[in-house]
């Protein structure tokens, strides 16, 4: 990075990376920038995410002295029932993802839809924190759905194996409605890795929101079209869940960690585990330890099944779960579990049976004038449904409701479930030094977690901090990347730890970020996917 650059942006995808870094040169600010580029992302990874997704997205204006986190998970549609599928449940995805059930109605087609919240969101974020006018934040997404993007190997990695371990295969995705047949098999067949792939319908879609909002959306004719596919289809979402959907603004979720300040989301998202996380962790001296050796694994695995424990236990939607948040992120509980864990004590996560996707993205930017904005946004697993004429793919987010009445994922009318979005900031003396976040389904936390401890227990450039081999535990197994070796792995495996290896280089999210270090910006895109970093002059 040049002393002339300035700002930065960092995404999970080139084309939305540059869109973000055109405006950054034309003295947009990085919310303008990220949330032009979340609009790309929509359009150029369109089974990550979209206009009818959800997410988290955390913003910090020095200017406005203002620090917000926008939650928009998409909320369970009014028609939704708590016991409704109870008699239909097969089995828990390993992750704790969400759940199999027969005929995996609650996986793919209609009834899989969730109220979105993306759009609503990326709107409220320019007016109230942007500087360029609406049509001019669409028009990227505008022109890479008209013109085309050439599909790239994460896009096309996806469409031929997404979906694993009872979900429903990702063709079956691609081909459920006729709409959706026609965009991604015009000829019988996918686009091949360097083909171009055009969406005009998504971009007629676009140009109607650029001119007249985002209420056409929710309350206009885009609307009235989806809410008449939805009834003719037997979907739960209706005109009603749209119009009534509205995002929450909250203060962020903060906490300290080695002198630093952390500052994440709220539930219903996963900054709460990556806090609890801290808090174990803070009582260990990693270093010491060594990056990824056998006492490392055990150690942080351990931690990571405690936060996933009580995830389980206590967390879901705050206007629906008494979530003891005090508790949860409180230093005493970290240093009881540390105990525990120095004690050599296996956590348990308790699981219905087992069967298993990471289907989300993320955006960072900061700017001149120290604007930052991390955002991580998805469509969860993707339902399948593309309504004719509109040309976007909906979210599949009642999956990951619990089908159990009771419980803290349970389903209610107008509810949002459990993620592990994360997107997190941390602060020295005031200063924003690392802004991060990541896709990757239940790995989230788990992905992010490792990359700030790379950073900052081990000193890590921010490149190399989200490059280096991950593991997890979301479940009473380890999962680990095959870039750790198997001598580090042998010992667990003796003091009788089960650990999958998986067969890819990079998994475990795919982390984001960017860091400021010794006064200089750096950014860096997990290789596991296609995105960049772009530093770049801004106006500002």
């Amino acid at each position: 990075m040049s002393k002339q650059e300035n700002a930065m942006i960092v995404a999970a995808q080139p084309e939305a990376a540059e869109a973000g870094a055109r405006v950054l040169m034309r003295g947009g600010n990085a919310v303008d920038a990220a949330m032009t580029a979340a609009l790309v992302q929509g359009v150029v990874d369109p089974q990550m995410t979209g206009i009818a997704g959800f997410g988290n997205c955390q913003i910090f204006s020095p200017a406005q002295g203002q620090h917000v986190c926008i939650d928009f998970h998409a909320k369970t549609p009014l028609a939704a029932t708590p016991a409704m599928w109870e008699d239909r449940l097969i089995a828990e995805t390993r992750d704790g993802f969400g759940f199999v059930l027969e005929g995996n109605v609650n996986d793919l087609g209609y009834q899989a839809i969730a109220t979105p919240g993306s759009l609503k969101a990326y709107s409220q974020a320019v007016d109230e924190f942007g500087t360029f006018d609406w049509a001019d934040i669409c028009q990227p997404a505008i022109d890479y759905a008209e013109s085309g993007f050439v599909v790239r190997p994460a896009v096309y990695g996806w469409w031929v194996s997404g979906a694993s371990l009872g979900r429903v295969p990702v063709e079956d995705r691609l081909k459920f409605t006729p709409a959706g047949r026609r965009l991604y098999y015009p000829d019988g067949r996918l686009k091949a890795i360097g083909e171009r792939f055009l969406n005009p319908d998504l971009g007629r879609t676009l140009r109607r929101i650029a001119q007249n909002g985002v209420e056409t959306f929710y309350a206009g004719e885009i609307a009235e079209e989806i809410a008449a596919d939805m009834a003719a289809n037997g979907g739960l979402l209706s005109a009603d869940d749209l119009a009534a959907y509205r995002t929450t603004r909250t203060d962020p979720l903060r906490s300290t960690y080695r002198g630093l300040d952390i500052a994440t989301n709220h539930p219903p998202g996963g900054g709460v585990m990556l806090i609890e996380m801290l808090n174990i962790l803070e009582h260990f001296d990693l270093a010491e330890l060594g990056h990824n050796s056998s006492e490392y694994l055990r150690v942080v695995a351990e931690a990571m099944k405690a936060a996933t424990a009580d995830k389980e236990a206590f967390v879901g939607d705050p206007a629906f779960v008494d979530v003891p948040l005090a508790r949860l992120t409180d230093k005493q509980l970290g240093g009881d579990y540390a105990e525990r864990i120095r004690a050599g004590e296996k956590i348990t996560v308790e699981r219905f049976k087992v069967q298993e996707p990471r289907d989300t993205t993320h955006v960072a930017a900061i700017d001149s004038a120290g604007n930052c904005v991390t955002m991580t946004h998805s469509l969860g697993m993707p339902s399948g449904v593309v309504t004719e004429g509109l040309g976007f793919m909906y979210n599949g987010c009642m999956a990951v409701f619990d089908p159990r009445p009771g419980r803290a994922g349970s389903i209610a009318p107008g509810k949002s479930r459990f993620s592990s979005l994360c997107p997190t900031m941390v602060f020295d003396k005031g200063e924003p030094r690392i802004v991060i976040g990541a896709p990757g389904g239940t790995q989230i936390a788990m992905g992010v977690l490792q990359s700030l401890l790379n950073i900052i227990d081990f000193d890590m450039p921010i490149v190399e901090a989200v490059s280096a081999p991950r593991f997890s535990a979301t479940s009473n197994l380890i999962d680990v990347t095959n870039r750790i070796p198997e001598y580090t792995v042998e010992p667990l495996r003796e003091l009788g730890y089960e650990v999958v290896r998986s067969p890819n280089t990079f998994e475990i999210g795919r982390v984001h970020g960017i860091e400021r270090r010794h006064g200089r910006l750096a950014g860096g895109a997990d290789p596991g996917s296609d995105g960049v970093a772009l530093g770049v002059s801004s106006g500002n």
